[in-house]
């Protein structure tokens, strides 16, 4: 009769157990947060630009590789150079169904505007890639080196070359008026609305030279419109295909190695408004965990020359202020942080 007690009430203990557990592993996985309306990318910059081509191979990557149980839309609010775009997360606190891919334009347009907005406002997901910058000249100019180029804007009168770039204090003009510091020139700094119009004027000889990312000047140099003199980076491209009848990514030098020390990328990174569950960042994280081993992001990643990368968390935080703080240093040496 004890046996007979002690082994029912072994089996109830076992089934009480069995029973606590499967609701444990059941209440977890119904508070795993998963979207159940469309999920919007704002992109804070105009049409056809990299920021909107990457969003737009981001919604078509997840969409393919069905990562997401809702649609992805891009929504295009480049208005006030980006501020439009980054004002509105600003005000969606809470809403775990819009996301931002943005890039340094999150400390340019505060530092040189006095925009309201600080990114530390905003949920830091993860860092997609980074960019690179190459100094880029007509390919009909003489100049076949970066110290051939410096040497003869030294020659001309202060301001006689001109640079063209992307809007105004934002990072073309920036690292213009860093490479005039370091390597005692002057440019004539002409502000265009895209890195498309930058290399168009620079194919027509109307500008001598351009910083642009690879993205916005792989199709004139493949065309050979233009010659690529060296990437502002610690090292050469990893991309060793070629592009140009006889050269790479990976055959353009450094800038420290042809005489001007100095590195420069700019993020590509993806955040959420503030207020979001972490349950909700994780499974932003875990879809873009997803998104980075499809091959339509790394196909887009080696025909844009960008970087890849995996940093979130305190590693993407920890990133995101030591680079603020070189923005912010290198826009003051500059005289581009507004003061009233």
């Amino acid at each position: 009769m004890l046996k007979s007690f002690v082994a029912k009430r072994a089996a109830l203990l076992t089934a009480c157990v069995t029973a606590c557990l499967g609701a444990t592993a059941l209440s977890s996985a119904m508070a795993a947060w998963q979207p159940t309306k469309p999920v919007e990318i704002i992109v804070p910059a105009g049409a056809g630009g990299a920021s909107d081509q990457m969003a737009r191979m981001m919604q078509a990557a997840i969409q393919n590789n069905k990562l997401s149980p809702t649609p992805i839309v891009v929504t295009l609010k480049g208005g006030a150079n980006g501020g439009e775009g980054l004002m509105d997360m600003l005000g969606s606190a809470g809403d775990p169904y819009k996301m931002v891919i943005s890039n340094s334009a999150i400390y340019t347009l505060p530092l040189a505007n006095k925009l309201p907005f600080d990114w530390r406002k905003l949920t830091p997901v993860s860092i997609l890639a980074f960019d690179n910058f190459v100094l880029w000249v007509n390919a009909g100019s003489p100049y076949k080196t970066t110290q051939d180029f410096v040497e003869a804007v030294k020659k001309e009168p202060a301001g006689a070359f001109k640079l063209g770039g992307t809007g105004s204090k934002r990072e073309d003009h920036i690292l213009a008026a860093t490479v005039e510091r370091i390597a005692g020139v002057k440019f004539s700094y002409i502000p265009y609305k895209s890195g498309g119009e930058a290399a168009t004027q620079l194919v027509g000889d109307h500008i001598k030279v351009n910083v642009n990312n690879p993205s916005e000047n792989v199709a004139v140099w493949r065309a050979g419109q233009v010659r690529a003199l060296c990437v502002f980076d610690t090292e050469p491209m990893n991309y060793p295909a070629k592009v140009t009848a006889d050269q790479s990514w990976k055959d353009i030098p450094t800038c420290k190695s042809q005489g001007i020390d100095f590195q420069w990328i700019m993020l590509r990174g993806v955040f959420l408004p503030s207020g979001v569950t972490p349950d909700q960042v994780a499974f932003y994280q875990d879809l873009l965990g997803k998104l980075v081993e499809t091959p339509e992001f790394k196909d887009y990643l080696e025909k844009q020359a960008l970087k890849p990368s995996d940093l979130k968390g305190p590693e993407m935080v920890k990133f995101l202020e030591k680079d603020e703080a070189l923005y912010r240093d290198l826009m003051t040496q500059a005289g581009f942080v507004a003061t009233n």
